[in-house]
């Protein structure tokens, strides 16, 4: 039985409680590794080595701090094989997925944002003849970073990595439920010798060690990334605080299909938008709408391919879909299929839980589902599962689809596929979400910005806007001339 320890000032150790946390591997449904119960005395001692090691990160030259954080990349690189074992082991997803996906874009994470520290720049404006305004961008000090289960690694450096580089310390915590990649990645920051509190990481309940984060007056900002429930929660306590927030919240995506279509492209990329990590990435889409001319060729063709995919064992490379992430998440998934026939929707293929052989048969598996048949207002339509759980719906009209696409409280994602491409710029005008992709999904450039509208959150993450984010901006006007 593995021990995962907290980070803390450049030291493995224990909850100050000596209190454990029991950690599942989902696709075998037994515990494998213990983590700790951290509480706000532990969130503390993180805090005050964060503060001590600010001062010396912030001065420190920006080539210096390059080195760390490509260094950084590098050793992850270099561990991929061992990262992805312990992702695919930890989060019950497809060994395969985390070896081509979560593991290289953790690297990707710390290599872009070591460049970006080296490019980033103030503003300066010559406001006339004798005077200019020029913008300093300092780091915030200690910034505290959460992140989900359902990408561990990929999330907590896409937070971790950026705030770094503009020159904070951090407190971070992973979910309790995906906690062993960051225990890793801090081994990997204390080879490469990154300065003691530099990066601490504290395990442990959100409702303990995450709000202890949220609260403590000396964390300036908070990065999160998870449910709106927990957001909203988050912003209750940091705002009156005066704290800066970025949160990436939920998402209830919506995909545009119409009858112009590159058809057999599109079947492929709404499979994957589906389902890839069963379902579990915020930018999935669930809500499938699909231009009535074609709608019937669309649900036979969909359906075939989804009742072929394979639910099994994350170490089989011919693997689909893995296991859930938690049995919790299992039964919420559950519950909204069996919501769905509630409301009157028919389960076209899946709609249950898959039972394995062997050393799998207690693990947390989920047949992909397609529901037909729900109006727009129904439960199933407006809600987060965060499965493999996805709707569809036929259209007739522009007007009518951009309707429906807009009809839920969250504004992350959406897809649009058509060859017309007119109307793939008017819709994207009217979508009412902070990423659009036109003929593809999960395409990603660093450079843009990341997040949502409405309930999907606060803020952008990425490229420069992260680096933003986690700085001060400070206006500078100086007067050299006789006036």
């Amino acid at each position: 039985m593995q021990r995962i320890q907290n980070y803390i000032g450049g030291k493995f150790c224990d909850p100050v409680h000596d209190m454990w946390i029991d950690n599942y591997a989902p696709a075998y449904g037994n515990v494998y590794a213990q983590i700790p119960d951290s509480d706000a005395e532990d969130v503390q001692a993180a805090v005050d080595a964060a503060k001590a090691a600010f001062r010396g990160w912030a001065k420190m030259a920006s080539d210096k701090k390059y080195h760390y954080l490509a260094e950084i990349a590098t050793r992850i690189d270099a561990k991929s094989e061992e990262l992805a074992r312990a992702e695919s082991l930890d989060t019950g997803k497809p060994l395969q997925l985390a070896t081509t996906v979560d593991i290289p874009r953790a690297s990707s994470n710390f290599r872009f944002f070591s460049t970006a520290l080296m490019q980033f720049a103030s503003e300066s404006h010559a406001t006339g003849e004798g005077v200019i305004n020029y913008t300093l961008r300092q780091p915030l000090g200690v910034c505290g970073c959460i992140s989900p289960w359902n990408l561990p690694l990929y999330l907590f450096t896409w937070k971790i990595a950026p705030a770094l580089a503009a020159g904070n310390t951090v407190v971070a915590k992973p979910s309790e439920i995906t906690p062993m990649t960051a225990f890793l990645l801090a081994q990997i920051c204390d080879e490469v010798g990154l300065p003691p509190g530099v990066l601490n990481v504290v395990q442990g309940y959100g409702t303990k060690a995450g709000a202890a984060i949220v609260a403590h007056p000396d964390v300036k900002a908070i990065s999160f990334t998870g449910g709106t429930k927990t957001g909203t929660e988050i912003s209750r306590i940091a705002a009156p605080m005066f704290k800066k927030l970025s949160l990436e919240l939920g998402g209830k995506n919506p995909n545009l299909i119409f009858d112009d279509c590159h058809f057999s492209k599109m079947l492929e990329g709404t499979l994957r938008s589906s389902f890839l990590n069963q379902g579990q990435i915020c930018l999935c889409g669930s809500r499938i709408y699909v231009q009535d001319r074609i709608y019937g060729k669309f649900k036979t063709a969909f359906v075939e391919r989804t009742a072929k995919l394979k639910v099994g064992d994350p170490n089989d490379p011919l693997t689909d879909l893995g296991a859930i992430s938690s049995e919790a998440h299992l039964q919420k998934i559950l519950s909204y299929v069996a919501l769905a026939k509630r409301e009157g929707g028919r389960i076209l293929t899946g709609g249950h839980q898959v039972t394995l052989n062997g050393d799998l048969r207690n693990g947390w598996y989920v047949a992909p589902t397609i529901i037909e048949g729900l109006g727009p207002e129904c439960r199933t339509n407006q809600e987060e599962i965060f499965g493999p759980v996805v709707t569809i719906t036929p259209f007739s009209t522009e007007e009518e689809v951009v309707r429906l696409a807009n009809s839920t409280p969250y504004g992350l994602s959406s897809t649009i596929w058509t060859e017309d491409l007119s109307r793939a710029h008017r819709i994207a005008q009217r979508i009412e979400s902070g990423i659009v992709w036109i003929n593809c999904w999960l395409l990603r450039d660093l450079r843009t910005p990341f997040g949502g509208m409405k309930n999907s959150g606060v803020g952008r993450e990425g490229g420069f806007e992260a680096m933003r984010f986690f700085t001060e901006a400070k206006n500078v006007c100086i007067r050299f001339g006789d006036e």
